[in-house]
């Protein structure tokens, strides 16, 4: 079951003031104001909707919040050369337009959570069931939001109290530090943890809001961001361990990519973005969180932005010809592809003639001749993932904001890869953290990994960061994220396999051919976005239409190419050496 839709009108009015009484005060519904609004547990249910309804909007979710990640990390390439071609090659401009909706979409959402929290009791012993649940949810969502704000934007103000938008000083609020955010971040998710249900509760719980486990692992990604891996295993562990609800790895990797009640808020899922089933959805595209319609689609332009032309996608960004090849170097126990393959990069392999997986065989496997299907001028591995190019559940993609598939956000194989990460980090390679790596390989019918073949953590990291994350969340949002934690951008030896990576072919032939760095200087057709990367230009900048309208804001490393790498050595973080896993 989706979450319903409901009418922002009543949120975008509740800074307004009251001007005038009448001796006879009539109470208009559609124009109340935060004066009559919010005192009791079905107002504020309102407002949680609300929050909700903003993380699918165009700078969140809906597209381009999410896009951005992707064409920021190594296993994907902005092949249209128009939208995301600032982010592929990380150094978007000041001016940049869509640089700043990611931060338009997230303050609006972190608006109306700081207004429900407001009519939340501080003591969270004197709050009703009822209560507890709507502030454990709108914390969920204010930490949800100033974790992708400090992702991208690095020092972005913060603002937690509503009684703050009250005066010019409090609506024009400087830069927040790095970690002052992640600080609130940590402290969000942490009381959420405290406040909501389990997923096991059923009903709404199971079926798209936020639960203890969804806020239990997103506490743990913000540790793990500042390198706090003892704390955050202890919470992994509690995961595993069935504390924050029960989880599991769905058997066909596939069912987390469609649409449908049968597929989606499914065992594994542990949060993602409800969007409207294509046969439920209205008429209207809505890409601004401003005069939302009551007939909006949504649903997201993801599928648009990654299925390629000839299938009436936009084929905006492309998979590398590294996470390709990644896929095609390892074979299952039985001599086939990789299954997450299929799954993730749109293309013809013999293998799929007689594809079947999860007991369940899939017919829309392409042909032989359709190598390439994309029809953008610079050609590209298009992008399977929450499309419908695999499904066949639709002949074609219909553009625009109608792609019903929710994004999975957080699935339970990131709890397991995590855990074994922060195992390796805090007690070196050990068995357990090769047996939860197993756990996700043994669903993709891979062999199992032996830990006498990792005798260093900087080893074991190497499988982790650069083949077991890629091939099980490839293409997905977070690898940018990822990138920026593990500090492959302060180290020349990361920042050359970065580029290596990063190599494509820009032709409409040979594109699942393997490219090599060395080559660029003599093939044309090749190119490398980290090639472009400056210091500082792992974060997005602060655009200067934010700074002219706010004399308190400042930029940030990415206004004034400011290399961050003091930062990592001065908190004592080790940026992992490359590691020859052929060795």
């Amino acid at each position: 079951m989706k979450l319903n839709k409901y009418s922002l009108a009543l949120i975008l009015g509740l800074g307004t003031l009251v001007s005038c009484t009448d001796n006879l005060e009539l109470l208009n519904p559609n124009q109340q104001t935060s004066n009559t609004f919010g005192f009791n547990a079905d107002d504020l249910e309102e407002s949680v909707i609300a929050a909700y309804n903003h993380i699918r909007m165009e700078g969140s979710y809906a597209r381009v919040g999410y896009t951005i990640d992707v064409c920021r990390g190594d296993e994907a390439w902005n092949s249209s050369q128009v939208w995301y071609l600032p982010f592929d090659d990380l150094n978007a401009e000041v001016t940049s337009d869509i640089t700043w909706w990611p931060w338009r979409e997230w303050y609006y959402t972190i608006n109306v959570c700081n207004f429900a929290i407001s009519r939340c009791d501080e003591d969270n012993s004197r709050l009703s069931e009822k209560m507890k649940h709507i502030k454990g949810q709108v914390l969920f969502l204010r930490g949800l939001s100033y974790y992708n704000l400090v992702g991208y934007y690095q020092n972005p103000p913060l603002i937690t109290d509503y009684a703050t938008y009250s005066s010019l000083d409090g609506l024009y609020t400087g830069n927040s530090t790095y970690d002052a955010v992640l600080d609130q971040v940590e402290s969000d998710f942490k009381e959420a943890m405290e406040l909501l249900p389990s997923r096991d509760q059923g009903g709404e719980w199971e079926k798209g809001r936020a639960t203890c486990g969804a806020a239990a692992g997103y506490y743990a990604r913000t540790l793990m961001t500042r390198h706090k891996f003892n704390d955050a295993l202890t919470v992994l562990k509690d995961i595993i361990g069935k504390k924050y609800g029960t989880y599991e790895l769905m058997a066909n990797y596939g069912d987390n990519f469609r649409e449908g009640p049968a597929y989606e808020n499914n065992k594994e899922s542990l949060f993602e973005v409800q969007f409207l089933d294509l046969e439920s959805q209205g008429t209207d595209d809505e890409w601004t969180p401003v005069n939302t319609s009551p007939n909006a689609t949504q649903g997201s332009s993801i599928e648009s932005n990654f299925a390629p032309g000839n299938y009436g996608g936009w084929a905006d960004i492309s998979a590398s010809p590294w996470l390709y090849h990644l896929f095609k170097a390892e074979r299952t126990t039985n001599g086939k592809l990789d299954p997450r393959l299929y799954w993730t990069i749109g293309t013809y392999e013999s293998d799929w003639e007689d594809f079947e997986f999860g007991n369940v065989a899939y017919t829309n496997k392409l042909t032989a001749t359709d190598n390439i299907v994309t029809n953008n001028t610079y050609g590209g591995l298009p992008i399977a993932k929450f499309t419908n190019l695999r499904t066949g559940l639709y002949s074609t993609v219909v553009t625009g904001l109608h792609d019903g598939i929710n994004l999975r956000l957080m699935r339970y194989s990131d709890v397991l890869l995590r855990a074994a990460e922060c195992e390796n980090e805090v007690n070196g390679p050990t068995q357990q953290a090769i047996d939860w790596i197993n756990e996700v390989r043994n669903r993709a019918d891979l062999p199992d990994l032996k830990l006498a073949d990792f005798p260093t953590a900087d080893k074991l990291f190497e499988q982790i960061a650069n083949v077991e994350r890629p091939k099980e969340f490839g293409c997905e949002f977070g690898r940018g994220f990822d990138l920026i934690r593990w500090g492959f951008f302060y180290k020349n030896d990361r920042l050359q396999q970065l580029k290596e990576h990063s190599v494509v072919r820009r032709s409409l032939t040979g594109t699942k051919d393997p490219v090599n760095y060395s080559d660029i200087a003599t093939d044309p057709e090749l190119k490398s976005s980290f090639d472009t990367y400056l210091p500082g230009h792992e974060f997005l900048p602060i655009v200067q239409q934010l700074l002219n309208k706010n004399p308190n804001l400042s930029g940030n490393s990415a206004n004034f190419s400011t290399d961050n790498s003091t930062y990592f050595s001065e908190n004592g973080w080790t940026v992992r050496p490359v590691v020859d896993l052929s060795k």
